[in-house]
C-alpha cells in the first residue's frame, strides 16, 4: 500500500540484517535445547540441521561464507561420522532445492560436508578433551576442511568438461577458498564454545564406557 517492501538494499545491508537474522536463530537454538531431554541426539541433529540451512540460505550473499562446515565438523567429533554425514545430506539437499539450486553438484557438496564430518569423527579424541573443545585444534581443522571441502565441490565440473580445466578452475577458485576458511574461524570463534556444550549433553555415552559402568556396579 505505501511501496514500504520497495526498499532496495545494497548487498552490506542486506548481509547485516541477515548476520542479524542468523544471530537470532542461534539465539533461538541456545534456548530451544534447554527444553530437550538430555542425551535426545536426533532432535539436537533437528535443530543443527535447522541452524545450517538457514544459515547457508540467508549468508549466501557473502562468497562461500556460511556456517554449514563448522556445524557438520562439531557433529562429527560430538555425534560420530554417520550422523555428520546424514546431517551433510540433510542441509545441502534441503538448502539446494528451497533456494539455491539443485543438481549434480549436490552430491559432492555432501561428499564434501561428509568428509568433514568423518575428519571430525576421526580426530574426536584431538579436538575434545574432557568434555571441552581444543580451539585452536577446532580452527586449524576448520581451514583444512574449507579447502579440502571447495576442491572436492571443484571435482564436479569433471561432469562435463576436460581433466585438464580442473588445476586452472581451482587456482582460480583460491580466493574463494581463502572467504570460506576465515568465515570457518570467525564461525569457530562465535559458536564453536557454545554449540559444542549443547552437543555434549546430548551425546550418548561410548558403548565401552557404557558397558564398563553396567559391569562395575
Amino acid at each position: 500500500m505505501y511501496g514500504i517492501h520497495d526498499v532496495a538494499l545494497s548487498p552490506v545491508e542486506e548481509s547485516v540484517i541477515n548476520l542479524a537474522i542468523v544471530s537470532a536463530i542461534v539465539v533461538a537454538l541456545i534456548k530451544g535445547e534447554r527444553k530437550l531431554e538430555d542425551r535426545n541426539t536426533f532432535a539436537m541433529l533437528s535443530l543443527l540441521a535447522i541452524f545450517g540451512v538457514s544459515g547457508r540460505i540467508l549468508l549466501e550473499p557473502i562468497p562461500n561464507v556460511q556456517p554449514v562446515t563448522v556445524i557438520v565438523l562439531l557433529a562429527g567429533i560430538y555425534f560420530g561420522a554417520p550422523r555428520a554425514i546424514a546431517l551433510s545430506g540433510i542441509i545441502a539437499l534441503s538448502s539446494n532445492l528451497i533456494l539455491l539450486g539443485h543438481g549434480p553438484w549436490t552430491l559432492f557438496q555432501v561428499i564434501g560436508w561428509g568428509t568433514v564430518g568423518l575428519i571430525g569423527a576421526l580426530l574426536s579424541e584431538h579436538l575434545l578433551k574432557e568434555g571441552r573443545l581444543e580451539l585452536n585444534r577446532v580452527a586449524l581443522a576448520s581451514v583444512v576442511s574449507a579447502f579440502l571441502f571447495d576442491w572436492i565441490v571443484s571435482l564436479s565440473i569433471l561432469l562435463n568438461t576436460d581433466a585438464s580445466f580442473l588445476m586452472p578452475y581451482l587456482v582460480n577458485g583460491l580466493l574463494f577458498d581463502l572467504y570460506h576458511a576465515v568465515g570457518n574461524l570467525v564461525f569457530v570463534a562465535w559458536i564453536a564454545n557454545p554449540m559444542g556444550e549443547i552437543m555434549l549433553r546430548h551425546r550418548k555415552e561410548p558403548r565401552i564406557k557404557t558397558v564398563s559402568q553396567v559391569v562395575t556396579s
